[in-house]
C-alpha cells in the first residue's frame, strides 16, 4: 500500500525533534553535528530523524568535501499549506461570525433576531 506524500509529510512533522531540526534549517544549511548540538540524543538518533525528513522530501543533503550539509526543501511544506488553506478559510469565517455575534452582544442587541 502506497502512502500519499501529504501523509508522509504530516508523519515527519509529528515529531518535535524533527520540527526543531526544520526550524534550524530554515535559517540555512547545517551539518549533522550542527543539527545535533542542541539535543541530548545520539548522532545515530539524529541521523534517523534526518532520514525520515529526507524520505518525506523535507530536506536534502549536499556534498561539500567530507561534509553532507542538510538544507530545507520547501515544496512539501507548500503542499501542506495548500491543503490547510481551505481549513484556514473555514476558521477565519467562523471567527468573523463570532466577532459579529460578540459585538452585537456587547451593544445590547439580540443576535438571535437578526434582520
Amino acid at each position: 500500500m502506497q502512502v500519499d506524500p501529504l501523509s508522509t509529510t504530516f508523519s515527519a512533522l509529528a515529531d518535535p525533534t524533527r520540527r526543531a531540526i526544520l526550524a534550524r534549517l530554515s535559517q540555512g544549511e547545517a551539518t549533522v553535528n550542527e543539527l545535533a548540538e542542541p539535543f541530548s540524543i545520539s548522532l545515530p538518533a539524529i541521523s534517523k530523524h534526518l532520514k525520515v525528513l529526507e524520505g518525506a522530501g523535507l530536506i536534502s543533503r549536499g556534498r561539500a568535501a567530507q561534509w553532507r550539509p542538510c538544507r530545507l526543501e520547501a515544496a512539501p511544506l507548500k503542499e501542506v499549506d495548500g491543503w490547510m488553506t481551505n481549513y484556514r478559510r473555514f476558521w477565519e469565517a467562523s471567527f468573523d461570525r463570532l466577532d459579529v455575534y460578540l459585538k452585537e452582544l456587547q451593544q445590547g442587541g439580540d443576535p438571535t433576531k437578526r434582520n
